[in-house]
């Protein structure tokens, strides 16, 4: 018996399969980065395949392009809240490289500002705003990114943290009731219309967010329509963190809304399984294809975009441009052959 017989035997009597000496033993997974999004808890019953949000890469429309004008982000301001005695909100914004004081521009508002500006991130915004601007793609508008609020002491929530546990961001985002659409409304707003020439009409502003922030975005919209009739949810947190599975059934009961929205989540999203227990009411995909389904039955104007990645913003942030396109689709345009300014791009403003 020669040595390599010899050692092949010695590796079957171990329980060792004979072909394991030719193969390279592979590396282990790395684990998944946590999503920065992931504020809800994670799934008990999550695939241990690969990382499904591997999938989703941001594309050119949110990275800088040469000879696109930058616009500029202004801040951060502090805004202390009456509707949450004690607590400041901190806020951003962004103005368009072709803002002219003059003319009304459109307002998108994001909450969690913080991490939706933040241009390392998922979704960095400011990018996208310039590149979609420039090419005429969605109206000139002014952005603004707030933070959750929180006391003087506590820390202003990062890209790791994004508050659930250090801020006021529990309770201002996934209350159902009207407190921080008056903080959005009644605090923010009046700040922003002595700096800035923002449209009066509702139709010319949104609001959107992620996970909480989402959910978030369409409770000021749901109880401020004559306000901002615009949302952007990606992976909204409707489940009952604090009764937020209830707005499926409130959209049918309710009178419909002059409301746009634009849903988006993944199949892993937390899928409500605890201790290997399912709770229906906390499983964050059911919960967003019922509101969908529930805003499709009563004529609503809305999109959705179901992936397969987890509780977190990388997929919102590959199709980000895309929502944005599609919420502000009807932006006034010129179909005149001989208007040369439609038909060029935006460049900046003099001021």
């Amino acid at each position: 018996m020669n040595r390599r017989s010899i050692h092949l035997l010695a590796l079957l009597l171990a329980g060792v399969p004979a072909t394991a000496q030719s193969q390279a033993v592979p590396p282990a997974a790395a684990p998944a980065s946590t999503p920065a999004a992931a504020t809800a808890p994670a799934a008990a019953n999550a695939p241990t395949g690969p990382n499904t949000d591997m999938h989703y890469q941001l594309g050119p429309d949110s990275l800088p392009r040469e000879g696109v004008p930058k616009g500029e982000l202004r801040g951060p301001f502090v805004l202390p809240s009456q509707a949450y005695p004690g607590t400041q909100h901190t806020w951003w914004i962004f103005v368009p490289a072709q803002y002219d004081v003059a003319v009304p521009a459109s307002l998108m508002i994001f909450n969690d500002g913080q991490a939706l500006k933040n241009m390392e991130g998922d979704i960095r915004a400011p990018n996208v705003l310039d590149n979609l601007i420039y090419r005429r793609e969605i109206p000139v508008m002014l952005a603004v990114f707030i933070n959750p609020g929180r006391t003087p002491e506590q820390p202003e929530p990062t890209p790791q943290e994004w508050g659930d546990r250090t801020t006021n961001r529990p309770t201002e985002y996934n209350t159902l009731d009207d407190r921080y659409a008056r903080v959005i409304v009644d605090e923010l707003m009046p700040v922003l219309n002595k700096d800035y020439n923002i449209a009066k009409d509702p139709e010319r502003r949104g609001i959107g967010g992620v996970s909480s922030g989402a959910i978030a975005a369409f409770t000021v919209a749901w109880e401020r329509p004559n306000e901002f009739r615009k949302v952007l949810s990606i992976v909204g947190s409707f489940t009952n963190i604090r009764g937020g599975d209830a707005y499926a059934d409130i959209v049918r009961k309710s009178e419909k809304k002059p409301l746009r929205v634009y849903l988006q989540d993944g199949r892993n999203d937390n899928r409500g399984v605890r201790n290997g227990v399912y709770d229906q009411r906390r499983d964050w995909f059911f919960q967003n294809v019922r509101l969908m389904q529930a805003l499709t039955e009563k004529g609503y104007d809305v999109n959705y975009t179901w992936g397969i990645g987890k509780h977190g913003s990388k997929q919102g942030g590959a199709i980000f441009p895309d929502m944005m396109r599609w919420l502000w689709r009807d932006h006034p345009v010129s179909t005149d052959v001989n208007d040369e300014i439609e038909r060029s791009f935006r460049t900046a403003s003099v001021r």
